[in-house]
């Protein structure tokens, strides 16, 4: 009966060495053993971030899809292309195209970078662009939704051409007349909504394109944008040695020039430079009352992406 027992005592404890519920398994990439069914701890994000170049995001979703196994997230990254994708989206992506789609209500502008103007003439990429720009027209999405509707075609592409790829912004204008222009290329996208002469409207796009006015008619410069100038101004001539009443003369006859000079309606018109947009238009018996000028790359700085620590804090901040 003893021996029995003994016997019972022993098959239960090999069988228990063997249960689920107590495996470990350990990466072949770390010493550290994790749990199959573990925590997604920063540590466990941090050893899989520094392994693959990916995300803080990514990373965690990554671990939570494996259930903590660092191991099988690498793996499912490689097989999605997401691995790829997540390497390049640390390269600064400034080149690229505006893409502008139009209809009876107005007009959307669609901003997709890449990182060299070959890829940015690619088959794949213009495809891929086209039909963002396509799907803003029809939907008026905004550009989360946008990023978020055509993210894994972006990421497919990424790891098919080896770049990285950006879908950076949409803008939409509205208006029952709109003329539309491409520039360089696609570099500079412009639209102009309005009424009257077809020709007209078409040489405004060209004179938006090359003059980058910021405000429509001299009445809409907020008057911050104006002092704000002047001090600018001011500060200009006292450094060139001119006395503080002289200046200030100097740069209050300047600032009568300046809603001007930044408003489409008072600038000089490009193709006629002594008469001023506002007269153009009033000749031609047309208007404008909207415009959009887009630039490929423009506030884009080439910098390094945030650091590990950014990443949790602003992670953190997000919760």
């Amino acid at each position: 009966m003893k021996f029995t027992a003994t016997i019972f005592a022993l098959a239960f404890t090999a069988a228990s060495a063997f249960s689920p519920a107590y495996t470990t398994r350990a990466t072949s990439t770390s010493t550290t053993t994790t749990s199959l069914y573990a925590e997604v701890t920063v540590a466990l994000i941090k050893e899989l971030r520094q392994q693959t170049g990916a995300g803080m995001m990514d990373c965690k979703k990554a671990l939570q899809e494996s259930e903590g196994d660092v191991e099988t997230a690498i793996e499912n990254m490689r097989t999605s292309g997401q691995l790829k994708a997540a390497k390049k989206a640390t390269k600064v992506a400034a080149e690229g195209q505006i893409f502008i789609r139009s209809n009876d209500d107005g007009a959307a502008l669609v901003e997709v970078n890449c990182q060299t103007d070959f890829v940015a003439k690619d088959a794949s990429y213009l495809a891929f662009a086209n039909k963002i720009a396509d799907e803003a027209i029809a939907s008026s999405k905004d550009i989360d939704a946008l990023k978020e509707q055509f993210e894994e075609e972006r990421v497919a592409l990424v790891s098919k051409i080896g770049e990285n790829i950006e879908v950076r912004r949409v803008t939409y204008i509205a208006g029952e007349t709109t003329s539309v222009y491409l520039h360089n290329g696609g570099k500079i996208g412009v639209v102009v909504a309005g009424s009257g002469d077809a020709q007209t409207l078409k040489n405004m796009c060209m004179h938006v394109c090359a003059s980058s006015p910021q405000f429509l008619s001299p009445d809409d410069v907020p008057q911050e944008v104006i002092e704000k100038e002047k001090k600018v101004q001011l500060e200009i001539a006292m450094n060139e040695g001119k006395p503080a009443d002289i200046a200030e003369k100097m740069v209050t006859g300047r600032m009568r020039k300046f809603a001007g000079e930044v408003a489409l309606k008072g600038q000089p018109f490009v193709m006629e430079p002594k008469k001023s947009v506002s007269e153009v238009l009033k000749e031609n018996k047309s208007d404008i009352t909207a415009f959009v000028r887009l630039e490929v790359g423009e506030g884009i700085e080439k910098q390094d992406g945030p650091s590990f620590a950014e990443e949790v804090a602003a992670m953190a901040g997000g919760n």
